[in-house]
């Protein structure tokens, strides 16, 4: 991985309207990241994506939630999905955007007027459900892209347009590569 200066806000606030640009209807899938276990990624060409586990091989259903009254995964947290404009910006190289945690990453406005809770999206041979969990910057986030890059996404308008990402869900399985269209149903 490369050693990168982080940006600061000056640097992050002037790539605002390139972020803003991004498709409304039909967006790409740039990348597909899979968590195996806590701190491990492994960069997918192809994966699948099933009811009960999100993306097969991801450790999202045996990690579990703080979100949960009983610490299980949260079925509304099973994909973590980002803008692969704000990711190329916060990370500045391709390799070290997987160290955001988010398993997909599409060129793509996520933001809440575009996309709101409930609105379904086909990538691949698969259908997504966008949910209304939250997808906030956090610790680790500021280790690996600077504090300025937490408050980037987490700023007002950081919220507004989702920079720091959606949750989903599937609803439909099956399988999804880099490169696919990601639509609007």
């Amino acid at each position: 991985m490369v050693d990168v200066k982080h940006l600061t806000m000056e640097e992050l606030q002037a790539s605002l309207d390139e972020i803003r640009q991004s498709p409304k209807d039909k967006g790409v899938l740039e990348l597909i990241v899979r968590r195996p276990q806590n701190g491990e990624r492994e960069v997918l060409e192809e994966g699948e994506l099933d009811l009960l586990e999100g993306l097969v091989g991801d450790n999202w259903r045996t990690r579990g939630s703080s979100r949960t009254s009983d610490g299980s995964s949260h079925p509304d947290m099973q994909l973590n999905i980002m803008n692969s404009r704000v990711i190329a910006l916060v990370a500045q190289d391709k390799n070290r955007w997987q160290l955001a945690g988010d398993q997909l990453f599409i060129d793509m406005d996520l933001s809440a007027e575009n996309l709101p809770p409930g609105i379904q999206l086909a990538v691949g041979s698969a259908v997504i459900e966008v949910t209304n969990q939250p997808h906030n910057g956090c610790k680790k986030f500021v280790a690996r892209f600077g504090l300025d890059a937490m408050k980037f996404v987490n700023s007002p308008v950081g919220k507004q347009l989702r920079l720091r990402g959606i949750n989903a869900k599937v609803v439909q399985p099956g399988v999804i590569r880099v490169g696919d269209l990601v639509c609007c149903l």
